[in-house]
């Protein structure tokens, strides 16, 4: 049985905290985009819309910034509590999460 975009996804930012190249909550990825070590920030689908404009607005000309399908919830596993923002601070394993990211927009499609 073949894995989800959304499973895959799931797996890559478990990777990530494992391999502690995950930053989380808002103003620790505002700070690690800032630093200029950030290779992608990613929000979770339920995030509200305030921080989300707030997360963009901070982000714009640094580093992308894209919504995932997963929400707070989904994401407790690897976060061990609620965490809608997310920062990616290695290229490799931002260019993972990237590409199911993709896959899961042209399934949707």
């Amino acid at each position: 049985m073949e894995k989800t975009n959304e499973q895959k996804l799931f797996s890559a930012l478990s990777l990530c905290r494992r391999a502690a190249k995950l930053t989380m909550g808002f103003d620790a990825v505002v700070e690690t985009a800032y630093a200029g070590r950030a290779a992608l920030v990613l929000l979770a689908a339920d995030v509200s819309e305030g921080t989300a404009k707030r997360m963009r607005r901070s982000c714009e000309d640094l580093v992308p910034c894209l919504q995932m399908p997963l929400t707070q919830e989904d994401l407790i596993p690897v976060t061990r509590h609620r965490v809608g923002t997310f920062a990616v601070t290695d290229e490799n394993l931002a260019k993972l999460c990237e590409q199911y990211l993709e896959q899961q927009k042209e399934d949707n499609e």
